[in-house]
């Protein structure tokens, strides 16, 4: 996994549609389908203010920003490369792995 850390910003469809091509250099495509993938978000206002990473032509690093009405945005994750993700049962030290259809899983090395 790569240690990028930061935003996945969804859309609802009828708002990537009205975006349509001025949006498309921006999405990336993922399991839950596409997104903004952002180094910074501000939802303080009427427009979703998401700053991003770029390169220009000759090799230099910018940064982006990129502001969408606040209507238009479904969910916002935040992705962290550096720290464990699950069902953390409080009960039992550990972590728990839940998946639909299976008994409950105990935590490794507890009873």
């Amino acid at each position: 996994m790569n240690e990028w850390s930061g935003y996945a910003v969804f859309f609802f469809p009828p708002a990537l549609e009205a975006l349509g091509d001025a949006v498309k250099p921006y999405l990336q495509e993922g399991p839950a389908g596409p997104f903004v993938q952002c180094r910074e978000v501000d939802t303080g206002g009427a427009f979703i203010e998401m700053t991003l990473e770029g390169r220009a032509p000759d090799g230099r690093a910018v940064a982006l920003e990129l502001m969408v009405p606040g209507n238009m945005v479904r969910m916002i994750v935040s992705v962290r490369s550096d720290a464990e993700f699950g069902f953390y049962d409080r009960s039992r030290a550990g972590m728990v792995t839940l998946e639909p259809g299976m008994p409950p899983v105990e935590a490794a090395g507890k009873p």
